[in-house]
């Protein structure tokens, strides 16, 4: 049968219009089935229990079910890679955080790009690192664990969970003068077990992680390292009361998407990430991990994209200049 040259236009059209509607569609229907978000470090972590805390309250605005697949190993490059080549749809989605999307482009040799590859959605929460020791360790205060370090050169240990810790260990290093081992872990959860059990000697992690065991009493901790005193633990003094001026890092978490994931979806996500941080019982838990909520407007995917941009232009250089490298 012969159709029409107008006809046959026509048709041919619509067919190439078809795959552009049928996305448009299933964007404004979204999410019609489970959302997986990666948490890119084994389960007992600080992002794995950020990202539970959100994914329980955003079920509810989304009215489809969360799951957190935790994807750990290689500092998270590899969960964040997952998601990097998820398809674009909303489906697949990655709490990253400093280590993963500022520290890792400057330190491990990515298969994706940090800037390009991802649709930023909403931050999150921050908190600063706190300087941590094992109990039995022989020293009541910073300067006193600098100077069992100095004693004991290169006999020392520190737990390197990401590459923030990492990037926080070298910093220290040279800053006080110091040699430590950097014994390597898949993630801040057994880390933290190890350091409890005084299997290793120091750690500088984030303090979502590092809260509930100083709370308890089962490790030492020396400082935070914000410029002002932490308001969840005000007792702990910060690194320029505690004799190291100027070794100041935060952490941070936020959630991203494949880059191509359409702004209709994006804007249902970043919605559902601000009625969970607005929500009082996830404040309140957020805050019993120290963790510290950012106001209104610096909630959206924009601002959050000029974050992340902005962390690293600033980080970026300061770890290529110490030469700081994945081990």
């Amino acid at each position: 049968m012969k159709f029409p040259r107008r006809r046959f236009l026509r048709l041919a059209s619509g067919a190439v219009a078809l795959p552009a509607v049928s996305r448009i569609a299933r964007a404004q229907v979204y999410p019609l089935r489970p959302i997986t978000i990666v948490v890119p470090f084994p389960a007992g972590g600080s992002t794995d229990v950020i990202g539970r805390i959100l994914a329980e309250k955003m079920r509810a605005s989304l009215g489809q079910t969360i799951i957190i697949e935790n994807v750990g190993a290689a500092g998270g490059s590899i969960g964040v890679g997952r998601v990097a080549r998820a398809a674009p749809d909303g489906y697949t989605l990655d709490i990253g955080q400093w280590d993963t999307h500022v520290a890792n482009g400057a330190t491990y040799p990515l298969s994706y790009n940090l800037q390009n590859d991802f649709e930023p959605i909403a931050l999150i929460s921050s908190n600063p690192f706190l300087i941590l020791a094992r109990k039995a360790l022989p020293a009541d205060d910073l300067k006193g664990l600098i100077a069992w370090l100095k004693a004991n050169p290169d006999n020392g240990s520190a737990a390197m969970p990401t590459a923030g810790s990492h990037v926080a260990g070298i910093l220290f290093q040279k800053e006080t003068g110091t040699r430590f081992q950097f014994v390597p872990y898949r993630g801040g959860g057994p880390a933290m077990q190890d350091l409890v059990a005084g299997q290793i000697d120091m750690l500088i992690v984030q303090a979502a992680i590092a809260l509930p065991q100083v709370r308890a009493g089962a490790i030492k901790v020396f400082a935070t390292t914000a410029k002002s005193r932490f308001g969840a633990a005000p007792d702990i003094p910060t690194v320029d009361e505690a004799g190291l001026p100027g070794l100041h890092i935060s952490g941070w978490f936020a959630l991203y998407a494949p880059k191509g994931t359409p702004k209709i979806i994006i804007d249902k996500l970043n919605s559902a990430v601000v009625d969970a941080l607005a929500d009082k019982s996830v404040r309140a838990r957020l805050a019993d991990l120290g963790q510290e909520i950012p106001p209104r407007e610096q909630q959206t995917p924009e601002a959050l994209g000029t974050f992340t941009k902005a962390e690293i232009k600033k980080w970026w250089p300061i770890i290529k200049a110490a030469g700081i490298k994945a081990q």
